[in-house]
């Protein structure tokens, strides 16, 4: 599987095609290109509490929506706060606007409920999606280095197990575009917590760089998680993009700190 490129009707995001061959769901991870904010937040910018004109956001959430097919009456969003928790979505949980608040703290979303629209948002971070089309059953995870080293990615896994019966061989995963190791430049502290996390198994993602730091690969280490969980590593795509290498096409938290909007992922169940 591979995650690609794709424009609709101006708005440039990018998507598994492997998830579009299986049918039944649609999703796409966006970028900022494509929608109607301005200055700082210029131009599709998803993030409610970034500061951003109210109406801006809200159409910048149509396009985006309508741009990879799903239906923005439903959905559910996290509260991200870098942690492992993946909340299981019912009708409870679903809004029709972007500023109505949420009450949980989660970093992950998983469904079965047709139409439900799961929403997580990055800017480095790495945005992750899945998608099992036997059981019938979407989920979406936010993995920074710390929810990384929390093994969100296989708590969504063992989660869409345990609630929902989902064999690990079916679900397909997608990867999507996030910060890269040569510009994840770290201290001792992450790789330090990923190896108490993970082993020795996980050193050879991480590298150490000729000032001391250490250059460590999130999507690689969020990838083998996954294969460690069940999933066949033909059913992991893994974007090669780095939104730090990007500044027109993405927003960056290391590059650009506060000042700046927020992209977002979705998946739907049609």
């Amino acid at each position: 599987m591979n995650i690609i490129e794709q424009t609709q009707n101006g708005v440039t995001y990018y998507a598994c095609d492997g998830m579009d061959a299986a049918g039944g769901a649609v999703h796409g991870f966006s970028t900022r290109l494509g929608g109607v904010s301005e200055g700082m937040w210029a131009s599709l910018n998803l993030g409610a509490s970034r500061g951003d004109d109210p109406d801006h956001v809200r159409e910048n959430y149509r396009r985006f929506f309508a741009a990879v097919g799903a239906d923005g009456g439903r959905m559910a969003m996290t509260n991200q706060v870098h942690g492992g928790t993946v909340r299981c979505v019912t009708t409870a949980d679903l809004r029709a606007d972007p500023y109505d608040r949420v009450s949980y703290e989660a970093d992950g979303l998983m469904t079965d409920l047709p139409g439900a629209a799961l929403v997580i948002f990055s800017a480095d971070c790495i945005p992750i999606l899945f998608y099992d089309p036997a059981r019938r059953v979407v989920a979406a995870v936010h993995a920074g280095w710390r929810g990384t080293a929390a093994g969100i990615a296989s708590a969504a896994v063992e989660r869409m197990k345990g609630v929902y019966g989902c064999d690990p061989a079916d679900i397909l995963a997608a990867v999507g575009p996030g910060i890269g190791p040569e510009c994840f430049e770290t201290h001792e502290d992450v790789p330090n917590a990923m190896t108490a996390a993970l082993s020795t198994a996980v050193l050879r993602h991480i590298k150490i760089k000729e000032n001391g730091k250490f250059a460590v690969d999130l999507k690689a280490i969020n990838a083998m998680r996954l294969e460690q969980a069940g999933l066949d590593p033909a059913h992991i795509a893994v974007s090669s993009v780095c939104t730090a290498c990007d500044e027109g096409r993405f927003w960056s938290h290391r590059k650009q700190g506060h000042n700046r909007g927020s992209m977002a992922a979705v998946i739907q169940l049609t």
